[in-house]
């Protein structure tokens, strides 16, 4: 049986977006292809197990004798491997770790490096985490990005770089959701899923803008799910006004049987709203509701998000001046057609065929 090795910024598990993605291509490879996973990561200090998969420390990695594989896939999140951005350390086991094993390696940049004003690390630290990835795309022999932005950046940094796009897919499940399942929800029923930080952020800014939501899909239930219990978020929903179910540390199974109901959720995504929207693509809290046909609104308007040249429905948004909305008429068709380009451009299976290309796994 082949291996893969996964190195990922900590132990798979939760309503974890990284996370949530490599346990998607464990358990595919494993049960359609016969190829197991080891996760690797600094966050652990002992061998343990996550959802059937071994997990062992990354340093000292390869001196472990349980360290058997034949392949890696990295999963590049440069402040997930340090709190600056700058993961020399994990640099420095790459570069051993190609010495050692010569088998294919393929990298899915998460993150490539980040921007900030003067007063802020990100913009002094740039240059030296421009370097971090350009190194990690050397030792690589495939990349993987989940949007044309980062391709573009990539291929500028990278110009003969061997680099493939596919979006984030859900990491909580991707149901067959027939027509009338999608028509038949309730218009006034709403979601904000991810994790703990997305989740607070997404209710602090619903709360702001929930009076100017049209009355034909207002909230009159909001399903708060993912993330760690987090008492500030409690305390939001006492005074909210509506019915409002809170479900931290969800299992997927049940994320998923709850999101299939909603229509729309709440998505404050973006910490800086100039952000290109397509960017979105590298969340598992977007993939999800996708593959749940749920209508995503964010506090701002955006840019159109296009895969492979076609054009998802939005971005919808809702502003203190402005709104675009898909009303409750409307509502079932747009989900529809949300679901049917999740399906054709973000589902996990196109994403495993070309895993199982680069690995030469068939």
């Amino acid at each position: 049986m082949s291996t893969l090795l996964q190195i990922v910024p900590r132990v798979p598990g939760g309503i974890d977006g990284v996370g949530d993605y490599a346990l998607t291509i464990s358990r595919k490879l494993r049960d359609d292809f016969g190829c197991d996973t080891i996760f690797a990561t600094f966050r652990t200090n002992s061998p343990t197990t996550t959802r059937g998969f071994q997990v062992l420390p990354l340093e000292g990695l390869l001196e472990n004798a349980k360290a058997k594989f034949d392949r890696v896939l990295l999963h590049y999140v440069n402040y997930g491997y340090q709190k600056r951005g700058v993961p020399f350390r994990l640099l420095s086991i790459l570069r051993a770790l190609r010495r050692k094993h010569p088998g294919r390696m393929a990298t899915v940049f998460h993150e490539i490096y980040a921007s900030g004003p003067p007063w802020t690390s990100a913009f002094w630290l740039q240059p030296f985490q421009i370097d971090l990835a350009k190194s990690v795309a050397r030792l690589t022999d495939v990349c993987l990005v989940s949007s044309d932005n980062f391709r573009r950046e990539l291929i500028r940094l990278m110009p003969h770089a061997e680099i493939h796009l596919h979006p984030i897919p859900s990491g909580i499940g991707e149901p067959a959701l027939p027509p009338e399942e999608i028509a038949n929800r309730d218009p006034h029923r709403w979601a904000i899923f991810g994790g703990t930080g997305l989740t607070q952020r997404s209710l602090r800014s619903f709360r702001l803008m929930m009076s100017r939501i049209p009355d034909s899909i207002a909230p009159r239930e909001l399903f708060l799910l993912g993330g760690e219990e987090n008492p500030a978020t409690r305390s939001s929903l006492v005074d909210l006004g509506i019915e409002t179910t809170y479900r931290p540390c969800i299992a997927a199974g049940d994320a998923s049987e709850i999101l299939r109901t909603c229509s729309f959720a709440w998505l404050d995504y973006f910490h800086r709203p100039n952000v290109e929207t397509l960017v979105i693509l590298k969340s598992s809290a977007f993939a999800s509701l996708c593959a749940h046909a749920v209508i995503t609104v964010l506090p701002h308007s955006g840019s159109p998000v296009v895969i492979n040249g076609e054009r998802m429905p939005g971005p919808f948004y809702i502003e203190q001046d402005r709104a675009e909305i898909p009303d409750a008429t409307a509502r079932a068709r747009i989900a529809g057609e949300i679901y049917a380009c999740y399906r054709r451009q973000i589902a996990s299976e196109n994403l495993i065929e070309r895993l199982v290309e680069i690995f030469a796994l068939k």
